[in-house]
């Protein structure tokens, strides 16, 4: 008896201190665990779980979300989504057919994603009359197995440490000794005590966590017991999911990782790349001229003051006919004109008065025969002529000069007021036929003679351009070559500045990808590489002008890679 208790004093001492340590650990790591106000960091973006698969038509990305699994098909090639398409899904629970819920996303309902982490799915993709089958590699996180025994004993720890930990650190742990000291006290063997203090010390430990789970718990906002009955259950029923974040980011080395969802945002397209023989282009500052044969001016042969038709004067952008009256000048008559025209107009009455009367004289004395006829006519013409000198004055005096369209066209500048004083050769009006519209560049290399060119406007559209000729004499230390725009010119102004890209006649070998895909940075020019299906790879290269459209890549990139044509950008902005 005298060994029992001497033992059974022992596994009390060490009870106690065991109990001690316990409430000192845990007020500290209760301490250590409140924020005080101040919010944790925010966990690491993850995905949600997904598999993918390709062939040589067809992209298939499958993302497990709940009970349902999203597939997004598209064209392997362009990257553009698949609408109308059939897809069955080989699955645990026999085959399934998807449904279309938008722009190339197809679901299914998976109920038998909680059965396992692993799923070997088998996709038959069948659109636009071809058919290919994928397979998909689904992996989810594993699930925290937890055994009938294990769950029921943790329930009943929970209750336990419930009731104890409401009371406080100290309460939990004086639970504990009191525990401890119990069972020691049941022991009636030297063998089993050893087991029976193990025992203790356990209790003693799950109880002094209790007050660690009391300490970081917020009693306001869950009952007694309710946080910790549901993190038992759901140690013991479900497994721990993933954060689901769908949103691009780029990765460590400079990938840049974009979900389906997000590319359908963006409108991601791409193209495979290829080596052909091209034609070496120039770029050439260029501007957009009016057609000589096409467009005139309209100026005032003599100054006078301007005034408006009928209609009055045209609005800029109105479509004129050749011939119209567009303005009126009237020109200005001077004090000392004024005073000559009004004795040229008193000499000339004066004469018409006489030549008048000689006239009648004649007539009558020409019927006695006293007066030849002849005389008679010369008095007429006179008279007749007089007349005609008097009226002239008149109009010199009272009728404007009609400025008139020389061609067909639209008024493209107007420098018309009404009442305003215009000297002579003053520009008026502007006139163009918008439909014929020329290019003129400064070109300082040889050109290929009569070769199509192609010009680019600074909002990215293309024009294309035939050749009208080159001049002999250099300006600038240029040669002026023009060209007429072939294509439509809506949107088109004169004196637009574009850049023009004309052949030289040689010819360079190189994979010609759109400017749209061609990124510049620091470094230099930079195309994203379509690598997987949701991955895309900065490759950095060196490119040379192709047309308005295209460029060539002379270095960093080979054929048959899928490039990123539309939404470069865009990709670029992802950090």
């Amino acid at each position: 008896m005298t060994i029992r208790l001497a033992a059974a004093l022992r596994a009390l001492a060490v009870s106690l201190v065991l109990a001690a340590a316990s409430v000192a650990g845990s007020v500290a790591l209760a301490h250590e665990g409140h924020s005080h106000g101040v919010e944790a960091p925010a966990l690491p973006a993850q995905t949600t779980p997904r598999a993918e698969a390709a062939s040589a038509s067809f992209e298939l990305v499958a993302v497990a979300a709940g009970d349902r699994i999203r597939f997004y098909l598209d064209r392997f090639t362009s990257n553009e989504p698949v609408n109308g398409a059939e897809i069955t899904i080989e699955t645990p629970d026999g085959p399934a057919e998807t449904r279309a819920v938008g722009d190339g996303l197809y679901e299914i309902a998976a109920p038998w994603l909680a059965r396992g982490h692993r799923y070997d799915l088998l996709a038959t993709v069948t659109a636009d009359g071809m058919t290919d089958v994928l397979a998909l590699d689904l992996q989810l996180p594993e699930p925290a197995a937890a055994m009938p025994v294990q769950a029921e004993a943790s329930a009943w720890l929970a209750n336990l440490r419930r009731h104890l930990t409401h009371q406080g650190p100290i309460g939990a742990a004086a639970g504990g000794f009191l525990i401890g000291l119990a069972v020691i006290m049941l022991v009636r063997s030297r063998r089993a005590l050893p087991a029976f203090a193990v025992l203790a010390l356990t209790l003693t430990l799950l109880l002094g966590t209790a007050a660690l789970a009391h300490e970081g718990h917020d009693h306001e906002k869950n009952g007694p017991g309710e946080g910790e009955a549901a993190s038992v259950q759901g140690v013991a029923l479900t497994a721990p999911t993933a954060v689901s974040v769908e949103r691009a980011r780029r990765l460590p080395g400079g990938a840049v990782f974009v979900p389906k969802s997000t590319q359908r945002l963006l409108a991601l397209r791409t193209g495979l790349t290829g080596i052909a023989d091209h034609r070496r282009t120039v770029e050439l500052p260029g501007r957009v001229i009016a057609d000589p044969n096409a467009s005139g001016v309209v100026q005032s042969s003599v100054g006078g003051r301007l005034a408006p038709p009928p209609g009055g004067f045209p609005n800029l952008g109105t479509r004129v006919r050749k011939g119209e009256v567009l303005a009126t000048v009237t020109p200005p008559v001077q004090a000392v004109d004024l005073s000559d025209m009004r004795q040229t107009q008193g000499d000339l009455d004066q004469q018409i008065a006489i030549t008048t009367r000689k006239v009648a004289r004649y007539e009558r004395l020409a019927t006695t025969g006293a007066v030849a006829q002849t005389a008679l006519e010369d008095a007429r013409a006179e008279l007749t002529g007089l007349k005609d000198r008097r009226a002239a004055l008149d109009t010199i005096r009272r009728a404007p000069e009609e400025l008139i369209a020389p061609v067909d066209g639209v008024v493209a500048e107007r420098a018309a007021v009404a009442g305003q004083m215009a000297a002579a050769g003053t520009m008026v009006f502007r006139i163009v036929d918008p439909d014929k519209l020329y290019v003129e560049a400064l070109s300082f290399v040889g050109l290929e003679p009569g070769a199509a060119a192609t010009a680019r406007l600074p909002d990215g559209r293309a024009l294309a351009l035939a050749s009208r000729g080159a001049g002999l004499a250099d300006r600038n230390q240029a040669v002026p070559v023009q060209f007429a725009i072939t294509g439509s010119t809506e949107g088109v102004r004169l004196g637009q500045f574009v850049t023009v890209m004309a052949p030289t006649g040689e010819t360079i070998g190189g994979l010609a990808v759109p400017r749209a895909g061609v990124v510049r940075t620091e470094s230099g020019a930079v195309v994203y590489e379509h690598v997987s299906a949701e991955r895309f790879e900065p490759r950095p290269v060196r490119v040379e002008p192709l047309d308005a459209e295209q460029v060539i890549v002379a270095g960093g990139l080979g054929a048959g890679r899928r490039i990123v044509v539309q939404g470069a950008e865009l990709l670029d902005q992802v950090r």
